[in-house]
Protein backbone atom coordinates (compact mmCIF):
# COMPACT_ATOMS: atom_id res chain seq x y z
CA UNK A 1 0.00 0.00 0.00
CA UNK A 2 1.23 3.46 -0.84
CA UNK A 3 2.12 5.80 2.03
CA UNK A 4 0.27 9.12 1.99
CA UNK A 5 1.73 12.26 3.60
CA UNK A 6 0.39 15.57 4.73
CA UNK A 7 2.63 18.61 4.41
CA UNK A 8 3.13 21.72 6.49
CA UNK A 9 5.01 24.81 5.32
CA UNK A 10 6.14 27.47 7.79
CA UNK A 11 8.17 30.64 7.34
CA UNK A 12 11.83 30.27 8.22
CA UNK A 13 13.07 32.44 11.10
CA UNK A 14 14.13 35.92 10.03
CA UNK A 15 16.27 36.67 13.08
CA UNK A 16 18.41 34.76 15.48
CA UNK A 17 17.54 34.16 19.12
CA UNK A 18 19.66 34.94 22.14
CA UNK A 19 20.11 32.14 24.64
CA UNK A 20 22.53 31.14 27.34
CA UNK A 21 25.36 29.11 25.83
CA UNK A 22 24.68 30.32 22.28
CA UNK A 23 27.50 32.30 20.74
CA UNK A 24 27.13 36.00 20.01
CA UNK A 25 27.75 35.60 16.28
CA UNK A 26 24.77 36.17 14.02
CA UNK A 27 25.01 32.73 12.42
CA UNK A 28 25.07 31.04 15.87
CA UNK A 29 21.90 32.84 16.93
CA UNK A 30 20.20 32.15 13.60
CA UNK A 31 21.13 28.46 13.77
CA UNK A 32 19.65 28.33 17.28
CA UNK A 33 16.37 29.92 16.07
CA UNK A 34 16.21 27.40 13.23
CA UNK A 35 16.97 24.54 15.65
CA UNK A 36 14.13 25.63 17.95
CA UNK A 37 11.64 25.76 15.04
CA UNK A 38 12.72 22.36 13.70
CA UNK A 39 12.70 20.68 17.12
CA UNK A 40 9.24 22.12 17.85
CA UNK A 41 7.88 20.69 14.60
CA UNK A 42 9.66 17.37 15.22
CA UNK A 43 8.03 17.11 18.66
CA UNK A 44 4.65 17.40 16.90
CA UNK A 45 5.53 14.48 14.61
CA UNK A 46 6.61 16.44 11.53
CA UNK A 47 9.71 15.40 9.53
CA UNK A 48 11.83 18.10 7.89
CA UNK A 49 11.84 17.85 4.08
CA UNK A 50 13.59 20.96 2.73
CA UNK A 51 13.85 24.74 2.70
CA UNK A 52 12.60 26.72 -0.28
CA UNK A 53 12.76 30.36 -1.33
CA UNK A 54 9.54 31.22 -3.14
CA UNK A 55 8.30 34.39 -4.88
CA UNK A 56 5.17 36.13 -3.68
CA UNK A 57 3.50 39.06 -5.42
CA UNK A 58 2.69 41.81 -2.93
CA UNK A 59 1.00 45.19 -3.14
CA UNK A 60 3.19 48.27 -3.15
CA UNK A 61 1.40 51.58 -2.70
CA UNK A 62 -2.08 52.00 -4.10
CA UNK A 63 -1.80 50.30 -7.46
CA UNK A 64 1.72 48.92 -7.69
CA UNK A 65 2.87 45.37 -7.22
CA UNK A 66 6.27 43.98 -6.34
CA UNK A 67 7.71 40.50 -5.97
CA UNK A 68 9.11 39.53 -2.58
CA UNK A 69 10.94 36.28 -1.84
CA UNK A 70 10.14 34.30 1.30
CA UNK A 71 12.15 31.48 2.88
CA UNK A 72 9.92 28.57 3.82
CA UNK A 73 10.56 25.32 5.71
CA UNK A 74 8.70 22.24 4.44
CA UNK A 75 7.73 19.40 6.79
CA UNK A 76 5.70 16.24 6.28
CA UNK A 77 4.23 13.43 8.33
CA UNK A 78 2.64 10.16 7.35
CA UNK A 79 -1.12 9.88 7.57
CA UNK A 80 -2.53 6.88 9.41
CA UNK A 81 -3.23 4.04 6.99
CA UNK A 82 -6.88 3.79 8.08
CA UNK A 83 -7.62 7.49 7.40
CA UNK A 84 -9.33 7.98 4.02
CA UNK A 85 -7.37 10.17 1.63
CA UNK A 86 -10.39 12.17 0.48
CA UNK A 87 -11.17 13.31 4.05
CA UNK A 88 -10.22 17.01 4.47
CA UNK A 89 -7.07 17.57 6.46
CA UNK A 90 -6.80 20.51 8.84
CA UNK A 91 -4.00 21.96 10.89
CA UNK A 92 -4.91 23.17 14.38
CA UNK A 93 -3.74 26.77 13.92
CA UNK A 94 -3.75 27.44 10.20
CA UNK A 95 -6.06 27.47 7.22
CA UNK A 96 -7.54 24.14 6.15
CA UNK A 97 -5.23 21.98 4.08
CA UNK A 98 -6.30 20.67 0.71
CA UNK A 99 -7.11 16.98 0.57
CA UNK A 100 -5.56 15.00 -2.26
CA UNK A 101 -8.16 13.09 -4.30
CA UNK A 102 -7.68 9.34 -4.32
CA UNK A 103 -7.07 9.31 -8.09
CA UNK A 104 -4.21 11.78 -7.70
CA UNK A 105 -2.31 9.61 -5.23
CA UNK A 106 -1.15 7.16 -7.87
CA UNK A 107 2.51 7.94 -8.44
CA UNK A 108 3.85 8.20 -11.95
CA UNK A 109 6.81 5.96 -12.68
CA UNK A 110 10.12 7.64 -11.95
CA UNK A 111 12.36 7.60 -15.00
CA UNK A 112 15.80 6.11 -14.60
CA UNK A 113 19.03 7.82 -15.54
CA UNK A 114 19.11 9.46 -18.96
CA UNK A 115 20.55 7.13 -21.60
CA UNK A 116 21.99 8.69 -24.74
CA UNK A 117 21.25 6.78 -27.92
CA UNK A 118 23.61 8.78 -30.14
CA UNK A 119 26.84 10.60 -29.39
CA UNK A 120 26.57 14.33 -28.78
CA UNK A 121 27.68 16.47 -31.73
CA UNK A 122 31.14 17.95 -31.30
CA UNK A 123 31.78 21.56 -32.22
CA UNK A 124 34.77 22.13 -34.48
CA UNK A 125 37.94 23.40 -32.83
CA UNK A 126 38.36 27.17 -32.78
CA UNK A 127 40.74 28.62 -35.34
CA UNK A 128 42.82 31.80 -34.83
CA UNK A 129 40.08 34.07 -36.27
CA UNK A 130 37.41 32.43 -34.05
CA UNK A 131 39.52 32.93 -30.93
CA UNK A 132 39.83 36.67 -31.58
CA UNK A 133 36.07 37.02 -32.25
CA UNK A 134 35.18 35.06 -29.09
CA UNK A 135 37.20 37.41 -26.87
Amino acid sequence: MMQVYEYRVIPAPRRGLKAKGVGSATEDRFAYALQIAMNDMGAQGWDYVRADTLPCEERQGLTGRTTAYHNMLVFRRALPVDQPVDQPLTAPHSAPMIAVPAAATVAAPVPGPLQLTAPLPQSPPLGPADRVAAQ
